[in-house]
């Protein structure tokens, strides 16, 4: 893949993922306001997160890991990437079909084990019926991670990315024909993710068999493939289950104050804006590149696609975490602040976003370090270091509590993201002169870093003569477009007068 395939990739998932993001925030908009931090809320997230740590255990992290380079190299060498696809699906469909069948039984227990702090209030009762309807999410999801996975392997990124987008649809309208027949709309909400999840895995699924991988159900067949595929996947499924167990962490923490699970969310999903459009599409995009590129012994490709892939992420994390640690208030007065929201939720959400700001770059670093392991098969060393971040997070979370209260898991997100990608660089240095950024890297980090700094500045100045529109219920809509306006452009003039980026490269990229 050129460098200049390698961009458009990276563009054309980032595209679609933001605009899944933009209509995320609608949904979180139309969620806070109808429904506003508090018991529902709280059971919902509970109940949402059990089938997505489950889908990142299962499917999303181990696919990413093992799936996807297996399948490109078989793709590459035309040794019957279809018949491993067709493998990989049906033990895949096992495995999540019997989960399911144990969380319906079950479901007690996991929202115990994974909100316990719920126990003894409504909450917990609503949870464990929220959890029975959202749960089967998880069937429709792992396999449509498979799919995505096999279009990207095969250069197809456009329509992986967009399939996302679905759930954010689906979830918007229901809310809106809820609120429109005055019924119970939390209700509309939780029985769209199952119809959501059947649309994302139909469309991926038509793709896959237009790009030339056509599967069907069939019964699981065990074969060297398939013991390959597991020896990788398992280490990768961990390390994804164990950054899993970091958000059940700080969710047990959380549980013990009211409307606290609501604030961390809707904070996690304004800081996942950046982190979905940048660290998702360059992982997505980089790992079957650098697959290929290793295959064929091109150490050299290899080394100019991690630099450019990191310098495109830097280039914009930077100024996303600056901006979130310079104007929180406003982005989340704007965003969250009405209905059932209230100001004072409006400045606890802020305060977490603040913390999130801090490990944004951790956080997007790590989707650009795992794929040099990733791409050799090597998914023990991140598990790992997942483990040790594991422990720090846990550690964090639960002695800081005393302290920090229900922002102890947030802070404590923070500070295990930058314990888990400082070590899987350091590591990464044994993989030579591919794990090295190149030296027009070096040159730019330097001066990508002064024009966010400048960037931030400009912000800071701005919200301060802007205060009181930014906070006045009739324009701080455009308030906050102007400082957005304002952040953008300072950067841009900086950072193309220090040349930290060329303008000009960024548009060609685009057309």
């Amino acid at each position: 893949m050129k460098p200049i395939r390698l961009m458009k990739g990276f563009m054309t998932v980032g595209f679609w993922t933001l605009l899944s993001r933009i209509l995320g925030f609608a949904r979180e908009i139309m969620i806070l306001n109808f429904i506003g931090p508090g018991v529902a809320l709280d059971a919902f997230v509970a109940a949402f997160r059990l089938p997505n740590m489950f889908r990142r255990f299962f499917a999303e992290g181990a696919f990413n890991a093992a799936f996807v380079p297996m399948f490109s190299k078989k793709l590459q060498a035309d040794e019957d990437p279809q018949g491993f696809a067709q493998q990989a699906f049906n033990g895949l469909a096992a495995c999540v079909l019997a989960l399911t069948g144990l969380a319906m039984v079950f479901m007690p227990a996991f929202v115990w084990l994974t909100a316990e702090g719920f126990y003894g209030d409504e909450r917990f009762d609503l949870t464990v019926g929220y959890g029975r309807i959202a749960f089967p999410y998880i069937v429709c999801m792992s396999l449509a991670a498979l799919f995505s996975g096999i279009l990207n392997a095969t250069g197809r990124f456009a329509v992986a990315a967009a399939a996302p987008v679905l759930l954010n649809i689906f979830a918007v309208t229901a809310m809106a024909v809820g609120a429109i027949l005055g019924q119970e709309i939390i209700l509309w909400l939780i029985w769209t993710i199952p119809f959501a999840g059947i649309a994302q895995l139909a469309l991926v699924w038509y793709a896959a068999a237009k790009a030339g991988i056509s599967i069907r159900p069939a019964r699981p067949r065990w074969s060297p493939d398939m013991s390959r595929l597991v020896t990788v996947a398992v280490p990768a499924a961990l390390a994804s289950g164990v950054m899993q167990i970091n958000l059940v962490v700080g969710q047990l923490v959380a549980s013990r104050t009211e409307g606290a699970i609501g604030w961390l969310f809707a904070a996690d999903r304004l800081y996942q804006l950046p982190l979905g459009v940048i660290g998702i599409a360059i992982g997505i995009v980089l790992l079957p590149d650098l697959s290929r590129r290793l295959k064929a012994g091109d150490d050299v490709g290899a080394r100019n696609a991690y630099s450019r892939a990191a310098e495109f992420a830097m280039a914009l994390t930077l100024p996303s975490a600056i901006a979130l640690l310079v104007i929180p208030l406003p982005l989340v007065s704007v965003m969250y602040e009405r209905g059932a929201t209230s100001a004072a939720d409006a400045q606890a959400i802020a305060w977490a976003v603040a913390i999130y700001g801090l490990g944004l770059p951790a956080f997007v670093l790590q989707k650009l370090v795992q794929p040099l392991y990733f791409a050799r098969e090597d998914t023990k060393t991140p598990f790992r270091y997942a483990l040790i971040s594991m422990v720090v997070n846990a550690a964090l979370a639960f002695g800081l509590h005393v302290w920090a209260g229900w922002l102890a898991p947030a802070i404590a997100t923070t500070v295990a993201g930058w314990v888990m990608v400082g070590l899987l660089a350091y590591k990464a240095r044994a993989f030579g002169e591919v794990a090295r950024f190149d030296t027009r890297f070096n040159t730019r980090i330097i001066r990508i870093c002064f024009a966010s700094v400048l960037m931030g500045a400009a912000l800071f100045a701005g919200a301060t003569l802007m205060q009181s529109a930014l906070f006045a219920d009739h324009i701080r809509y455009l308030a906050l477009t102007g400082l957005v306006v304002l952040g953008g452009a300072s950067y841009a003039f900086a950072g193309q007068i220090l040349g930290a980026f060329k303008l000009k490269d960024i548009l060609r990229a685009g057309r």
